[in-house]
């Protein structure tokens, strides 16, 4: 499924779209990723989301 995602965002208008990733630590010491795709202008705005 990435691979589509990832296809689907090198035509058209889909080069204005960013995928963003971010890691959070649980308390247990485990890590958990959370991808989202947002527009190129919004970008830091969620990465400062995620921090919250």
């Amino acid at each position: 499924m990435a691979k589509k995602v990832v296809a689907t965002l090198k035509t058209g208008k889909g080069k204005e779209y960013s995928k963003v990733i971010t890691m959070t630590k649980s308390d247990k010491g485990a890590y958990s990723f959370k991808e989202v795709i947002v527009h190129n202008d919004h970008v830091q705005d969620a990465i400062s989301a995620s921090k919250k």
